[in-house]
């Protein structure tokens, strides 16, 4: 019999949200983000290092024995909201959540350990947008080694560690100085794309493919959700802040009441989205209709966390469109991530099958 899912934050949940704002803060923020992809390196290893190393966060999902904090699902959430907050530049979704749920498949402990200790950034080599149980691309087997080009691997550049699936069903782990990554011209400035060429490359099989990336897109989808929160967080709170300070006619341009009702529309839909992605952690959790609660969370989350900032960078008005206010990380983000791991309408069809209620 399935339990209701507790979508409230328990108060370790709310301290290790503390903890993780207070970093991102004293980081610069978003305006540190936008001089970062001004740079020829828009990851921000240190404070990668920081989230990983000093505060534990990249071993999250990975248990005690093997070196990781043996947390669930929730925590990681609350740290993807956070860094949705902050449109953070660091790998921490595809290294800590995707790569890490493969590896878990795989059972491979060795290589979890070095997650976990952050010594290694690992990457799913699956493009960006497919969606749990969608077909994936793979690799070509040839006398124990690997040959192929993948594309639309998010944050390669950084990985030391690469999970291709190969045409013989497997999932090998590979070594990034043994593949070539080409970066690709991404809309997300603050989670690059690659291409990733294998020439001859050596791999270590680590187990069937298809179940470890089922797994691993799965989590990510579910857990995206959380990411989007964050940003449609930051979105609707700047958003109210700013039409608070700004004057029209001698009076705070949120005092009109067409904007109000935008803004109350728009308050509705984080709070709804705030449930869904909730209710997606907890699944992943319990293990409990984790297939349902993914698909309505994505279902939802993406067209909400798009809304968001398009309604921030139009209340925002002149200043909205410039390169110096963030607004547009966040718009950019929101629509990467639209995408990212299945689209709203993929996971609406998946949704359709899982409940019988499919099309006619």
């Amino acid at each position: 019999m399935s339990t209701q899912p507790d979508l409230l934050y328990s108060e370790e949940e709310e301290a290790l949200r503390s903890a993780v704002r207070d970093l991102l803060t004293d980081r610069g923020g978003p305006a540190a983000v936008i001089a970062r992809t001004e740079s020829d390196a828009p990851h921000d290893i240190a404070l990668w290092k920081t989230l990983a190393d000093a505060m534990g966060l990249a071993g999250l999902l990975i248990p005690e024995e093997l070196d990781g904090q043996g947390a669930t699902h929730r925590e990681a959430a609350v740290v993807l909201e956070e860094l949705g907050r902050a449109v953070a530049p660091v790998p921490y979704l595809t290294s800590a959540v995707v790569a890490t749920e493969a590896l878990l498949e795989c059972g491979a402990d060795d290589l979890l350990a070095r997650l976990a200790s952050a010594t290694t950034v690992g990457a799913l080599a699956v493009g960006l947008h497919t969606a749990p149980g969608a077909r994936f691309a793979t690799v070509r087997t040839e006398r124990g080694l690997l040959y192929g080009e993948l594309t639309g691997i998010a944050d390669a550049a950084v990985a030391d560690l690469l999970l291709v699936p190969a045409d013989d069903g497997g999932l090998y782990a590979v070594d990034a100085s043994a593949v070539t990554v080409t970066p690709q011209v991404s809309l997300d400035l603050t989670r690059p794309l690659a291409t990733v060429t294998l020439d001859a490359a050596a791999g270590r099989r680590l187990g069937d493919a298809e179940p470890a990336v089922r797994r691993a897109l799965r989590a990510a989808a579910g857990l995206l959700a959380s990411e989007q929160l964050g940003l449609a967080e930051w979105a609707l709170t700047e958003t109210v802040r700013y039409l608070k300070e700004r004057k029209q006619f001698n009076r705070p341009v949120g005092g009109f009441q067409a904007l109000k009702h935008r803004l109350a529309q728009l308050w509705l839909e984080v709070v709804n989205l705030r449930a869904a992605a909730r209710a997606a952690a907890d699944a992943l959790a319990s293990g409990e209709d984790t297939d349902v609660a993914v698909a309505v969370a994505q279902a939802y989350a993406a067209p909400a966390a798009v809304r968001a900032a398009e309604e921030a960078l139009q209340l925002h008005a002149g200043i909205g469109m410039t390169w110096e206010h963030p607004i547009h990380l966040y718009l950019k983000r929101a629509k990467a991530d639209s995408i990212a791991y299945g689209t709203a309408g993929a996971h609406r069809e998946a949704l359709a099958e899982l409940v019988d209620l499919r099309a006619p």
